[in-house]
């Protein structure tokens, strides 16, 4: 199918992705690996709750972990350029009949949460409290030495009617892959921020949620973090990589927390901030898509993700599938 053309007017300015929300069971175990292992800033702890920020950003949080009986995904968050955008969002969702809701956060002013085109919790914001700047505080540096949040990735049920809905919102499509036989997109990466992607859709049951992506200075600091997941009680959580990217080009590494929610390290992807900047077509059973280097992804990063908060999912509509490991 062809990807739609980019909407460069939509009716509420997104600047780009902000925060997740992650339930979990265990929030010692948690912080041990978010804080302690990755290097993620604590701004905020309770009994009962960490947020959570990278070395570059200036905003309260890029990560809320909650303690929760059962690890779900409790929302995806996202920032808007004007407090009127905000006005402009809850309009736009409630005229299509989404379910729209003004809800108090924590170090943020007014915010909207609705659901997308499947379901899946979304909430955006305009203000929240500033902290002051720490990445030449090079004492914080440890662990991967994360920098900012850079992306999402969701499975989607129909990755078609996914990019034609957040194409609706104003993200563009950078890549993406296509089935050959059926001509429709198995997976799409749209963005708002000038990167590669701020969020992407990989088809499979869904809505779930594949991963959270966050920015490290180099590949290095990869391999550091290999070296100390391997030697700390760690080596079960590696799942993927290092590698590079076909698609985005990036140096990748993909993990899983204590509760099996995966997070990809990674750096190195390209700009693409024109408006007229042409999406790249990769084909389904092209490998080199996966990772340039060849090497085939295992079945779980093809089939398991987080659940969303009360989403029931889906199962996908294309039954198309690239090679994949035993």
């Amino acid at each position: 199918m062809p990807i739609p053309e980019p909407n460069l007017y939509p009716p509420f300015n997104i600047v780009r992705l902000s925060h997740v929300e992650f339930g979990v069971t265990d929030l010692a175990a948690s912080k041990a690996f978010y804080v302690d292992t990755l290097g993620l800033q604590v701004t905020e702890e309770t009994a009962d709750m960490l947020c959570l920020r990278a070395l570059e950003e200036r905003g309260h949080h890029c990560m809320v972990l909650r303690k929760t009986d059962t690890a779900a995904v409790q929302y995806l968050a996202y920032k808007v350029y004007a407090e009127e955008d905000l006005d402009r969002a809850h309009d736009w969702f409630a005229d299509r009949g989404h379910a729209v809701d003004w809800v108090e956060r924590s170090h943020q002013g007014r915010t909207l949460r609705t659901v997308d085109c499947f379901g899946a919790p979304m909430e955006f914001y305009h203000r929240m409290d500033r902290l002051p700047p720490i990445h030449q505080q090079y004492k914080l540096y440890h662990g991967v030495k994360p920098l900012r949040i850079d992306h999402f990735n969701c499975f989607a049920p129909d990755v078609d009617a996914a990019v034609a809905f957040y194409g609706k919102l104003g993200f563009r499509v950078t890549e993406y892959t296509e089935d050959d036989a059926s001509g429709k997109l198995w997976a799409a990466w749209m963005h708002r921020k000038g990167g590669v992607h701020d969020v992407a859709f990989t088809n499979g049951t869904g809505p779930r949620l594949h991963h959270t992506a966050f920015w490290v200075p180099t590949p290095l600091n990869i391999i550091d973090l290999l070296d100390l997941m391997s030697t700390t009680g760690y080596l079960s959580n590696i799942e993927r990589g290092p590698g590079r990217h076909g698609i985005s080009n990036a140096f990748f590494l993909y993990i899983r927390d204590p509760d099996g929610h995966r997070i990809e390290i990674y750096c190195s992807d390209y700009q693409t901030v024109d408006p007229d900047l042409e999406p790249i077509r990769w084909d389904l059973k092209d490998p080199q898509r996966q990772t340039l280097w060849g090497a085939p992804a295992p079945r779980s990063w093809f089939e398991e993700g987080s659940f969303f908060h009360g989403v029931e999912p889906r199962a996908a509509e294309l039954k198309a599938t690239p090679i994949v490991a035993p």
